[in-house]
């Protein structure tokens, strides 16, 4: 008894001693990771900062990068742009503690939930590091700016489509993208609140179902098909994401429902002004991810050389129907590429 007493001690000590050399192992390998992340920076840039995007998957997240790597060109600051493939809290936080832990000089974050990134964005102001939030804020942290637009207005603006393409008939579906923080998704709250509070000037319309897509790129294709069986008097659907608008949009000619569902997307993607070239989307709401990319990196820059900077740059938000598609198109080459700000 005593022989096997001893020999669970043993064993106990081996496992403990092997949990701290792993423990010790994998910070170390996270410390080089960390530092890894400015592998592209050269000596000559003045500064060295990590964006830290929603996704990389998806275009709106694309045009971001380009407007962060225009701005660095621009500014000659080394620009480092990380996130998860597809929508992932954990890794966005994982990339945020990875920059802090390389002693960078500036954060830009999207924030997925609020209660999350707060803390964090607070520990590496705390650090010295002055954090920017993008498309979604942490309004009660020490970030120094939010450059984004106005959510509740991108609802809002929604609404007015839903109105001037359907009125008082409009029998409404939304799609929102899926959210397993510990807190309010504010942002998603605000754009719900922007359609209501337009639909009130229509009081026989109404919201049938708000409904929620996942991290994928089809389903929202299962969504859509769900609302139209479950919800026959649908006759209008409102995505609040590019692939959402996208897959909505494909759904719906497969079904042959073009001219019977009207739906209201979000976003520029070719795709979406193809869908509304051929009538299949009404309208779209677009932010403008370049400019939100831009003005992060320029904000950084005037903080790091001044120690202020605008807490708010609203990059402002455009509505896209087949009136003004042409007029739209032929302007996304002209747009200049460098702040009038600056």
């Amino acid at each position: 008894m005593k022989k096997l007493l001893v020999f669970g001690v043993v064993i106990l000590f081996f496992i403990f001693v092997f949990l701290i050399g792993y423990s010790i192992n994998y910070f170390q390998l996270n410390l080089l990771e960390a530092n890894s992340l400015l592998k592209e920076s050269a000596s000559n840039n003045d500064y060295h900062f990590i964006v830290i995007a929603q996704n990389t998957d998806d275009s709106y997240w694309q045009t971001v990068k380009e407007g962060c790597f225009d701005a660095a060109s621009d500014f000659n600051v080394a620009v480092e742009f990380n996130g998860p493939r597809f929508t992932n809290m954990d890794e966005q936080v994982k990339y945020f503690k990875m920059a802090v832990a390389a002693r960078v000089d500036g954060i830009v974050t999207h924030v997925l939930d609020e209660e999350v990134f707060t803390p964090l964005i607070d520990e590496a102001t705390e650090a010295g590091i002055p954090v920017i939030t993008i498309e979604t804020d942490a309004k009660n942290s020490k970030r120094k700016a939010f450059v984004g637009t106005n959510t509740y207005n991108l609802g809002s603006e929604a609404g007015k489509l839903v109105l001037e393409s359907m009125g008082d008939d409009a029998v409404i579906g939304i799609i929102i993208k899926s959210f397993n923080g510990s807190s309010e998704n504010v942002p998603q709250s605000l754009r719900v609140a922007g359609f209501k509070d337009v639909l009130k000037d229509a009081p026989t319309a109404t919201i049938k179902t708000i409904q929620s897509s996942g991290t994928g790129l089809f389903t929202a294709e299962e969504v859509t098909r769900q609302i139209l069986y479950n919800y026959p008097d649908v006759n209008t659907i409102i995505c609040t994401n590019v692939k959402d608008t996208i897959s909505t949009a494909q759904i719906i000619v497969d079904l042959n429902k073009v001219g019977q569902v009207t739906i209201i997307g979000y976003g520029d993607a070719p795709e979406i002004l193809r869908y509304i070239e051929k009538g299949v989307i009404y309208g779209t709401v677009a932010s403008n991810p370049y400019e939100m990319g831009y003005e992060s990196i320029r904000s950084l820059v005037e903080y790091k050389k001044k120690l202020m900077t605008s807490s708010y740059v609203d990059t402002g938000a455009k509505v896209i129907t087949a009136r003004n598609l042409e007029k739209y198109r032929n302007t996304l080459n002209e747009e200049p590429k460098e702040s009038d700000n600056d």
